[in-house]
């Protein structure tokens, strides 16, 4: 297989994911973000509010939009060779970094080289790059990716989050931890400033290479309450509040003030409640499908989530490669979960603790509403919620949450592979209970697959597993809401949150 784009095609491509630009900046737009993401390092992270600002900053060799569409940026072209088990990529030429260092094939294999050494063992990137063997530089222009085996994801992979290319020499000279705070990249934006859990503010690169922004500056300030990001957004205080801080029970309000909109796309992230299933009433497998059946997940989105989301069957949405459209919830049946939870043993009154992401008001909503349907089943559901930080970074990885904890998963890649071998794969970072031989190996069957057809059943296969073995509640897919100023003009929503911002401009 061969991929190889003329010119044109590339001036085209560009143009309409929106790398080209007017050659002068002009304008100022402010972003609410509900979540510092701690570290500007681009193999430090996995968080979605870390995207939705670096994405101006860094770039890949490849980039996605969206329109969802994979067009090149760093690399020009790219050409599968020896049964997919290695990708050459012909570089862009005359591309430099924000410090004037050069883009090259050597900055190409030091971020690859990093990120899946002592450094990138260090995050919860590596794991996504391991089909990745080594970064062989050709020439100048040209790398060669040597792979382990063939990942059919890899070039989507290589559009986000730790593929980002970094400049060895900037590295080199500062250390990581000023890389974590200082970020350089090639992208459209250069950050000047950054202030741990206030903000960080970006500057126009009049020499990016896909031409100049629009925009002169981007301030991002990071408002946890969703509350305060929307009075902020009312008074004019930001212009772009970013999802998930848009409460839909918000929207009517936002709707009736004539100065703002709001833009609702379908994304990527699902939301569920997992559960430990090591331990506790959870961990007897017909006792977490008792628990499922008991909460009426269809009643939750038409009137909590106002219709913005849909219920899912298996730990991911309808445009997810892997998606399973025959694949039903367990339906909402009261009568039927309590006599499963008697049959199981479970007394009446047996408590279950929530943990839930202390910011998320839409959701601490809907876990609310969860107890209230659990309690209706006779098991006292309690809820805690945890800085999102604390929750994420601590609460989870380390096995100390309660019976059933929210985790929201963005599956940026569009692909089940991103979002199941994270969740259920054994030893990994979100799956801190449980450890199932048979799961492993369907998940390691399917990432070298290169038939699509054979590798989308398998990914079904899994999802199925999974949702037999009731490894978590899931309740839905929700879209993508974002509140704007009417003043911010072509602004494109992402699905996955990864906002380009070149050509957004302000009136």
């Amino acid at each position: 297989m061969k991929k190889t784009l003329t010119a044109t095609a590339i001036a085209l491509a560009l143009t309409a994911t929106g790398f080209a630009a007017p050659a002068m900046a002009a304008g100022k737009i402010t972003v609410s973000s509900p979540q510092d993401p701690g570290s500007w390092d681009p193999i430090d992270t996995f968080l979605i509010n870390w995207a939705s600002l670096a994405t101006n900053v860094f770039e890949g060799l490849t980039y996605r939009g969206p329109d969802m569409e994979l067009v090149p940026a760093l690399a020009t072209s790219w050409e599968t060779l020896d049964d997919g088990t290695r990708i050459r990529f012909t570089l862009r030429e005359g591309v430099t970094f924000h410090n004037g260092e050069p883009f090259n094939a050597d900055a190409v294999k030091f971020s690859f080289d990093r990120l899946l050494g002592e450094e990138g063992a260090k995050g919860p990137q590596q794991a996504n790059y391991t089909s990745i063997e080594k970064v062989e530089v050709i020439d100048d222009t040209t790398v060669d990716f040597h792979l382990a085996q063939a990942d059919p994801v890899l070039l989507t992979k290589l559009a986000g989050y730790g593929a980002m290319i970094v400049p060895p020499q900037y590295i080199a000279e500062v250390g990581d931890a000023e890389f974590n705070n200082n970020p350089v990249g090639t992208g459209p934006f250069k950050m000047t400033s950054y202030s741990p859990k206030v903000g960080a503010s970006l500057v126009a690169n009049e020499d990016y290479w896909g031409g100049a922004p629009n925009l002169s500056e981007v301030d991002y300030r990071f408002i946890s309450e969703p509350s305060t990001a929307l009075a902020e957004l009312q008074s004019g205080g930001v212009d772009v509040v970013i999802p998930p801080s848009v409460p839909v029970g918000m929207i009517p309000t936002i709707e009736a003030d004539d100065n703002l909109e709001v833009i609702s796309t379908g994304g990527p992230t699902v939301t569920a409640l997992r559960f430990d299933t090591s331990r506790g009433i959870t961990a007897d497998e017909n006792v977490r499908k008792a628990l499922i059946m008991a909460v009426d997940r269809g009643a939750i989105v038409d009137t909590i989530l106002a219709g913005q989301a849909s219920v899912i069957a298996s730990f991911q949405g309808d445009r997810s490669f892997g998606y399973d459209a025959s694949m039903e919830p367990l339906p909402y049946d009261l009568e039927k979960a309590k006599a499963m939870l008697k049959e199981a043993g479970v007394e009446q009154g047996a408590s279950v603790e929530i943990n839930t992401r202390g910011n998320d008001a839409t959701f601490n909503e809907v876990a609310q509403a969860v107890a209230a349907y659990l309690g209706m089943a006779g098991v006292n559901a309690t809820i805690k919620p945890y800085e999102t930080n604390v929750l994420l970074n601590d609460i989870i990885p380390q096995g100390k949450t309660g019976e059933m904890f929210q985790q929201s998963w963005g599956g940026w890649t569009f692909d089940y592979d991103n979002t199941a071998y994270a969740m259920y794969h054994t030893g990994q970072k979100w799956n801190p209970y449980d450890s199932d031989a048979d799961l492993d190996a369907l998940l390691e069957k399917q990432r070298p697959m290169t038939d699509r057809a054979e590798r989308e059943k398998v990914l079904q296969e899994i999802a199925a597993y999974a949702a037999d073995r009731a490894l978590e509640m899931p309740l839905y897919n929700m879209n993508a809401i974002y509140a704007i100023n009417k003043r911010v003009q072509n602004f494109e929503p992402a699905p996955d949150n990864r906002l380009r911002l070149d050509k957004v401009s302000v009136e």
